[in-house]
Order: structure tokens, then C-alpha cells, then sequence
């Protein structure tokens, strides 16, 4: 099993990564002069960079879902961030992790699965691979979802207030913003904040916790300052979508999701969940997002 306290590190021309075997968790991404493109992780706000959200997105009613009859515990976005992945490949651009099912797992989540997580960097684009495999005799219920956190201000030039978030597509539909039981979805919809395909975000949309788009046109965003580089993300296997930081904080989490958070009062079967999804035995089921820097 990988050292939880070492770090994997790949390089483009173009950009250079870290990665964690913790949760298979993307620690930092800069550019080719060593600027940082993510969270500074300072203590105040958060320490996370970009966990995995596996099996499930979001936190379930009280911490716990029922699959036959049965209540099993499962803490908020799932176990796969708090466990080791071990080595599977790597070279100088690339590498691969895997978790896989073991006693403590299905204490918690009775299925045989795994989960491959593959970061390649290919010239100015980092691409992330997450596959998720049933390597069991039983039906198997899942989400997944990312949660990396890039920086904001990118250091690019522009203040906080300058950086626009702007979407392949207009985004007239209604979202989604958490409700009166800590961590679960609102069942009332709320008014885009989106001005045709843009969005300007502000430290003060944080203060309720994040924004949800489950009625998604589009499959991938910029994030940046207009006329400056900027960051372009695509997420073509995911439709739902949350922003989020800690109001005031030096980053804002884009989290690509397939599956989110128990609605306010569900009581329902795990394959009620919002977002569920059935891998049956010996299928899988991949999920790309990539990052590419834009030099304007």
C-alpha cells in the first residue's frame, strides 16, 4: 500500500502536478513558471484540494442509507477520500491509483468494487480518469463525483471580483442550494444566478453552502478573469454541477457530480437517491474531467 504521506509528481512542458495516495487526491497543479492554479489550503478556511467523492455524493440523512432493509453508516461524499490507493502505474506524465473493496469498505458499503483514478498530463491539460468497476455478484449502487478546489484569485492578474465563471452554454434553469437539515438539498429550486451563459461570482453565494445545477446545458466552463489565461474545465460524463468555497477563502471548489445529497426529509431505499447509479457485475463505468490552461 502507498505511503499516505508521499506524493506522486507528474510533468508537462506545460504544467506539473501532485498527487496524494490519501484518496487518490490531486494536491497541487501550477503552470510551467510554478504558479499555483489551486487552493493555498490554509487551515482557516480548508484543508482539502480536490477529494474523490465516492461511492456516494454528498451526505445522506443522518449518515447513514438503507439498502434492504438495513441501515449501513456512510460519511459525507463517501470513504474513498479518507483511504490509501495504492500504485497501479507511473511514468513522468502520468499516473495511476486504485482502491479496492476490503473489510473495513464493505462494514460500510457490502459490495466488491474498484476504483481506478488516472491523472495524464498532456501539454497544457491534465486530464483526470476515474473508473469505477463491479467486480462482485451483486447489483451495484454508486455515485461519484469531483471536488478539486482552484485558486481565486488565479495569478494571472485581476481581483476576486473580476473572475467570471462562463459556461459552454446558457444556464437559464433553476438551481439547487443546501436546506434546514445540515447538508441535504433544499426541495424548493432558486433563481439562476447565471446572466445568459456567465456567472460573476461573489464570497457572499457561499454563505448558504453551495450551489447546485442539476438541470445542467453544459458540459464544460471557464474560470478566470476575461482577457487573461484562465483555466477551461470539462466534465463530458457528469450532469450535475456544484460550486462552493468557505466565504472568503483563496479558491472556488468546481465539483462535477453524478449523484449529490439526500433531499430535506428522504427516508427512501439507497436506489431512491438522487443520481444513483447500477453498475451490474462485471461492468464499468468511467468519468473524465480536464483541465486545460488557456494563455489568452
Amino acid at each position: 500500500m502507498s505511503d499516505p504521506d508521499a506524493r506522486f509528481a507528474i510533468a508537462s512542458p506545460a504544467l506539473s502536478a501532485s498527487i496524494s495516495p490519501l484518496g487518490a487526491e490531486l494536491w497541487s497543479l501550477a503552470d510551467a513558471a510554478g504558479r499555483d492554479l489551486m487552493t493555498d489550503a490554509d487551515p482557516r478556511w480548508w484543508t482539502g484540494h480536490a477529494p474523490l467523492l465516492f461511492p456516494f455524493v454528498g451526505r445522506s440523512r443522518g449518515d447513514i442509507y438503507r439498502l434492504d432493509g438495513r441501515d449501513y453508516p456512510m460519511p459525507q461524499h463517501g470513504f474513498a477520500r479518507r483511504k490509501c490507493f495504492a500504485l497501479v502505474h507511473q511514468s513522468d506524465a502520468r499516473v495511476t491509483l486504485r482502491l479496492e473493496a476490503d473489510d473495513e469498505t464493505r462494514a460500510a458499503y457490502p459490495f466488491d468494487f474498484r476504483l481506478d483514478m488516472d491523472f495524464a498530463l498532456e501539454g497544457p491539460t491534465l486530464r483526470m480518469t476515474a473508473t469505477v468497476s463491479n467486480m462482485g455478484e451483486a447489483k451495484l449502487p454508486f455515485a461519484f463525483g469531483y471536488h478539486p478546489a482552484f485558486a481565486w484569485p488565479l495569478p494571472y492578474g485581476g481581483g476576486v471580483e473580476d473572475h467570471r465563471i462562463i459556461f459552454e452554454a446558457p444556464e437559464p434553469a433553476p438551481i439547487r442550494k443546501v436546506g434546514n437539515e445540515p447538508g441535504l438539498i433544499a426541495r424548493e429550486p432558486f433563481p439562476s444566478p447565471v446572466e445568459g451563459d456567465t456567472l460573476a461570482p461573489t464570497h457572499a453565494m457561499f454563505e448558504g453552502d453551495a450551489l447546485i445545477w442539476d438541470d445542467l446545458n453544459s458540459r464544460s466552463l471557464t474560470w478566470g478573469v476575461p482577457g487573461k489565461p484562465h483555466l477551461k474545465i470539462a466534465f463530458p460524463d457528469t450532469p450535475w454541477l456544484g460550486l462552493w468555497q468557505k466565504p472568503g477563502a483563496h479558491y472556488l471548489c468546481v465539483e462535477p457530480w453524478a449523484g449529490m445529497a439526500d433531499p430535506v426529509g428522504f427516508t427512501g431505499d439507497v436506489w431512491d437517491k438522487p443520481g444513483i447509479m447500477a453498475l451490474l457485475p462485471g461492468d464499468a463505468r468511467s468519468f473524465r474531467m480536464d483541465v486545460t490552461l488557456v494563455a489568452d
